[in-house]
């Protein structure tokens, strides 16, 4: 009796009844023989509900377990059918695993976790399983989660971003709730009709509940945000308004190593100009020694790109303020981007111009798809297709 409480303990077992546990030496595995308690049979799959016997099906079968050390389990049972009244003949309802799942719900809720805090290889090579059963696995998991709660009850400020995936090639539109740092629904593309399927779901109640929505400068979100979420104010992203002043930091960077090369200049300018994009991408606090060299080395050689590299600076130190102060400093800043004679940065003074309202709703409110992603560890797991 007390072994039984133990291996029952062990697998995380709950109204089942355990008849025997074998080693199996043709699969290098432990299986454990199983049975569902008197009140858990005769259960219908799908719904739960008692049923009629129907027949036996295809006889017994196996769920994958969590590993016990260096060896594989299996939880091995019976799997008769009964005739649902509303679902027709069904494998039984089973304790230890969701209807139609190969693995026992300890496994897949493993799994589930791992997907959302490591790597791809890492969930692959440690639970010892394909990436195509992790997709699987992962569906049944949000499934039952949505229908155990609702994932858009009470948002009021969300978060929508666009991830890649497959190198770059494709694309998933995200929405994260500010408030918790949980994903609440994310789908493939980067476009209008994208979007409006999500707030088709949300419902124009809920919509109504909205009252901040963090985003990039894309126009059909904000477009999509005014016309389905009238009472939410857009704030612009931090992580990207800054993004763009390091690309326009970069264009200039480049214009002058392709006018040092066309105009067959100093070959070892054109290198250093080459050679240090990451320290000027890079934010000071996180450069080693030897890109502050590089640094040191634009700031006394090349006037054009280090002013460059101080206006990038300064808007991100923009975002480091709150309210009346960063907002003047923000000011502080289009004045000298418009007075700089830089061109990509001019541009980048008239980007940020056309946006100015959403980017004081983040100086004021303090709104970061960053944050939200980054403080929560939230990975956006993709399967394969």
């Amino acid at each position: 009796m007390r072994n039984t409480k133990v291996w029952l303990r062990l697998l995380g077992l709950v109204r089942t009844v355990l008849e025997a546990v074998v080693f199996d030496e043709d699969t290098d595995a432990v299986v454990v023989s199983v049975r569902p308690r008197k009140g858990a049979r005769q259960r219908c799959g799908r719904c739960g509900r008692r049923a009629a016997w129907y027949d036996r099906g295809e006889g017994r079968r196996r769920w994958r377990s969590l590993d016990l050390g260096e060896l594989r389990c299996f939880l091995e049972a019976d799997a008769p059918r009964v005739s649902c009244p509303e679902h027709g003949p069904t494998v039984i309802q089973v304790p230890w695993a969701r209807h139609g799942a190969g693995h026992t719900l300890a496994f897949d809720d493993q799994v589930a976790w791992l997907a959302t805090h490591t790597s791809k290889t890492a969930v692959v090579e440690l639970m010892r399983i394909a990436w195509r059963s992790v997709g699987a696995i992962i569906t049944r998991v949000v499934a039952d989660a949505r229908a155990a709660s609702d994932p858009f009850e009470a948002l009021v400020r969300i978060g929508i971003d666009e991830v890649s995936y497959r190198r770059g090639f494709k694309f998933l539109t995200v929405v994260v709730d500010h408030d918790s740092g949980r994903l609440v629904w994310a789908a493939p593309g980067k476009e209008r009709r994208t979007l409006e399927a999500f707030f088709d779901l949300l419902g124009e109640q809920r919509c109504g509940h909205i009252r901040f929505v963090s985003a990039d400068g894309a126009e059909y979100i904000a477009s999509v945000v005014a016309e389905r979420c009238l009472n939410a104010t857009v704030c612009a992203d931090p992580f990207h308004v800054v993004s763009w002043a390091t690309k326009a930091l970069d264009e200039v960077r480049r214009q002058l190593w392709n006018d040092i090369r066309r105009q067959g200049g100093d070959k070892a300018a054109a290198t250093t100009l080459q050679r240090c994009r990451y320290a000027l991408w890079k934010n000071p606090e996180n450069l080693t020694a030897r890109q502050r060299g590089k640094l040191a080395s634009v700031a006394r050689t090349n006037a054009r790109l280090y002013r460059a590299y101080l206006l990038k600076e300064q808007l991100r130190l923009v975002f480091h303020l709150e309210g009346g102060e960063a907002k003047r400093l923000l000011g502080h800043w289009l004045g000298w981007a418009a007075r700089c004679r830089i061109p990509a940065f001019v541009q980048l003074g008239s980007k940020i111009r056309r946006h100015l309202a959403a980017i004081h709703a983040t100086l004021d409110h303090g709104l970061s798809n960053l944050d939200s992603s980054r403080d929560r560890g939230m990975r956006v797991p993709v399967s394969a297709k």
